[in-house]
């Protein structure tokens, strides 16, 4: 068990770490920039591991798969996007109520209506309108967060239609194609190089190698049930990340916030656990790492 938090913890930190890295990347290659070496990282990893036999899908499995990849290009632009304007540890927070949907949509037990209550107050208070409120980093955020519950939704499809990990690594490519485009221009442009392309492959590795690998191995020490629910720290990695290295402070208010998110979506994660018998809403122990098994992001 022991050995199992400890790499949770590891690959919590490696993952907000990496994104903290690739904000470095904004001002020379931007989020788009950013993202498409995440893509490509991620297709690098997942690829020869799936194997996926592009030829063998039929269109009831590409059509998914297509749509998982859509899902995975708007999701991190957004989310990568939306750090840039508010701040690594607001942005993932807010991107967490995309898996907290997921959990509470059609519940009607009176612990849910709670934590409903509970995330909508705890997003009240971390974004509290103001002066200098940006309501369009806010809005990206929120994007995040509702393809990460379309991922979700997706990938308990397509785990139905094709065998592993086949469709989440087809849908890394199909991501990374259409980011292709991005670095291409970003290369002419002279701008996909030097200390720029050096965070941005910094970021592809911590926020996708390391946490794909370390989370393979989590699960053979920790149950999936406590997966799930252990994944609910990283918004408080992130903006302790935030903190160190991109020197992003929050305010009393705003750590009020996070941590109202932080322990309803803990709350909602561990019932549906309970219910399903599972660790995450998507009711499958099958989730890419990248994020062979794992409940993070395929980013």
């Amino acid at each position: 068990m022991a050995p199992g938090v400890a790499l949770m913890v590891l690959s919590g930190i490696s993952n907000q770490a990496g994104a903290a890295l690739g904000a470095h990347a904004f001002p020379a290659i931007g989020p788009a920039g950013v993202v498409a070496m995440r893509q490509f990282a991620a297709a690098a990893i997942l690829l020869p591991v799936a194997r996926p036999r592009l030829s063998r899908f039929t269109w009831s499995q590409w059509w998914p798969t297509l749509c998982l990849g859509v899902v995975f290009s708007v999701m991190n632009l957004s989310l990568y996007t939306s750090i840039e304007r508010i701040g690594l540890g607001l942005a993932v927070t807010l991107e967490f109520l995309g898996p907290l949907s997921v959990a509470l949509a059609g519940s009607r037990t009176r612990i849910d209506l709670l934590c409903a209550l509970a995330a909508g107050g705890g997003v009240l208070v971390l974004c509290w309108p103001g002066p200098t409120s940006d309501y369009l980093g806010v809005a990206l955020a929120l994007l995040a967060g509702a393809c990460w519950a379309a991922y979700i939704l997706l990938n308990r499809l397509v785990g139905k239609r094709i065998q592993g990990i086949q469709a989440p690594a087809t849908a890394t490519l199909v991501s990374a194609v259409i980011y292709l485009p991005v670095a291409v221009v970003l290369a002419l442009h002279g701008r996909f190089g030097g200390v720029a392309l050096l965070y941005a492959a910094c970021a592809g590795v911590l926020a996708t190698a390391i946490p794909y690998a370390a989370d393979i191995m989590v699960l053979r020490w920790v149950r999936p049930q406590f997966f799930g629910v252990f994944m609910s720290i990283n918004p408080v990695l992130a903006a302790l990340a935030g903190i160190v290295l991109l020197g992003q402070q929050l305010d009393l208010r705003e750590w009020l916030g996070v941590l109202i998110i932080v322990t309803t979506n803990a709350v909602a994660m561990s019932v549906a656990a309970r219910r399903t018998g599972v660790g995450h809403p998507g009711g499958s122990a099958a989730d890419p790492a990248g994020r062979v098994t794992s409940r993070r992001r395929a980013s």
